[in-house]
């Protein structure tokens, strides 16, 4: 299965986000012409708009049948393509969102729905605090397990999530091989954790991790790391893009991921 992750620098500007984001989902596309066809793409985390400002964020929240995600089901229907439409602010109760990933067929079907479970309340030395909890509700559920292309089945995650390993050894138990983190990983924390943390969950569950990433100097001045990458199960590195907008692409090899699984069965305890 060929996969592709997207990086972005995404602003304020919803309809230039959009648009930015269907350019490089084009070139994702013309990149798999040259060799095996293009099944998925994954955007980053909040693609369609990041902002600081909170009542604009609301503002601009949608709900499932709003414009961006019609739009990603139109892409994913014309494309013939699974989407990971990243994250996108859905409008919840209270005044607050939900920081929402959803999994979209060829068929422009929404498969799964995660919304962001753990949310980044962080205050570092030196650093801007950060309080995700006063704009967003926490999510209370798992994704879903969505066989994509046999054998490979995925499970949905957003950023912060991949500080906490329960939750990836939760779906690797229930049958998942394919983890997606699409991210906004702030340039501090991302330079110190991501690289070691998204090679972890995939050595320690024997999954494919496909993470897109926010990077570079956003509108509101926060500072995203950057460093999109698809891992294997070994914590091989089959593409990343430390810096810049684009993509990466790679080819998810199902004998590869069987071969590990067999010499080093780590999860032969795991839930059937």
């Amino acid at each position: 299965m060929r996969v592709a992750a997207i990086q972005m620098t995404s602003g304020p500007d919803k309809s230039a986000n959009l648009a930015r984001a269907h350019e490089l989902i084009l070139e994702a596309l013309d990149e798999a012409l040259d060799g095996q066809s293009l099944d998925l793409v994954c955007l980053p985390e909040m693609f369609s708009i990041l902002t600081d400002d909170s009542r604009q964020l609301y503002h601009e929240s949608e709900t499932l049948k709003g414009p961006t995600v019609q739009t990603l089901q139109e892409w994913a229907a014309e494309y013939d393509l699974w989407i990971v439409g990243g994250s996108v602010p859905l409008r919840a109760s209270q005044g607050k969102i939900t920081n929402t990933s959803l999994l979209i067929s060829p068929e422009g079907e929404i498969k799964a729905r995660y919304d962001k479970i753990h949310l980044f309340d962080a205050r570092l030395t030196g650093q801007k605090p950060y309080h995700e909890s006063r704009t967003t509700r926490a999510g209370r559920s798992p994704s879903p397990i969505v066989t994509i292309v046999k054998p490979f089945k995925a499970a949905l995650s957003v950023c912060y999530d991949l500080r906490f390993p329960e939750l990836y050894r939760g779906y690797s138990q229930r049958g998942a091989n394919l983890l997606f983190i699409p991210s906004a990983f702030t340039a501090h924390t991302g330079a110190a954790h991501w690289d070691v943390l998204t090679r972890a969950r995939a050595i320690e569950n024997q999954c494919y991790v496909v993470a897109a990433a926010q990077w570079g100097v956003h509108p509101d001045g926060r500072k995203t790391y950057g460093l999109s990458r698809i891992v294997d199960p070994w914590g091989r590195i089959l593409a990343e893009r430390p810096a810049g907008t684009g993509v990466v692409s790679a080819t998810l090899d199902s004998q590869r991921l069987e071969e590990i699984r067999r010499e080093l069965p780590v999860l032969k305890h795991r839930k059937k």
